[in-house]
């Protein structure tokens, strides 16, 4: 049986399941993609908040955040974004490809910019797109990957913000949710 931990974001209110990610620890899985709904909202929201903020570019990991994206950068009237991939695809022409640091979790795959895409970032201000922010490696990730192609983050963006961990080091960071880990005492 699994249980749920009930949240309302932007007027709107979903069961999220909870996951178990260790022996004593669960999280709440917020999932965006395939909510057209919740997705649209959040845009909304997020599009408020990006408004203050000049940049060129949307910038995201595959795959979940997708439709995410598409709608900031249609609301935000960007006719591109990027998508950073996880593996090289056979449409790419020169992929830059940054594999994890050695003190990344096992789990961290590596991320690969198409070049076309890195030569539009290149000198540019972008705005770094997630789902949700937990432990940061994918956002730091990605804002690696900017500062090699040459890339300047402005802001980075996330519906949720799930655990303990302090985000100090990023610039601009604009969320809309928390949600906390669930240890045994919590469920």
């Amino acid at each position: 049986m699994t249980d749920f931990y009930p949240i309302t974001l932007c007027g709107l209110k979903r069961k999220l399941p909870l996951i178990p990610i260790s022996k004593n620890t669960k999280i709440a899985s917020f999932n965006i993609l395939g909510d057209a709904e919740l997705t649209q909202k959040v845009a909304l929201e997020l599009s408020k908040k990006l408004k203050k903020i000049e940049f060129d570019y949307l910038v995201g990991p595959e795959v979940k955040v997708v439709p995410l994206i598409y709608e900031l950068a249609k609301r935000l009237g960007h006719k591109k974004y990027v998508i950073c991939r996880k593996s090289v695809k056979p449409y790419m022409t020169s992929p830059s490809i940054l594999k994890p640091l050695s003190h990344f979790p096992k789990h961290v795959r590596p991320l690969v910019i198409n070049g076309e895409d890195k030569i539009m970032l290149s000198g540019k201000k972008v705005v770094i797109v997630d789902d949700v922010v937990s432990t940061g490696v994918t956002i730091r990730m990605i804002k690696y990957l900017m500062d090699k192609i040459g890339a300047k983050v402005v802001a980075t963006v996330a519906v949720i913000r799930q655990g303990e961990k302090q985000f100090d080091e990023m610039e601009n960071f604009i969320y809309l949710a928390e949600l906390p880990l669930f240890k045994d005492t919590t469920i």
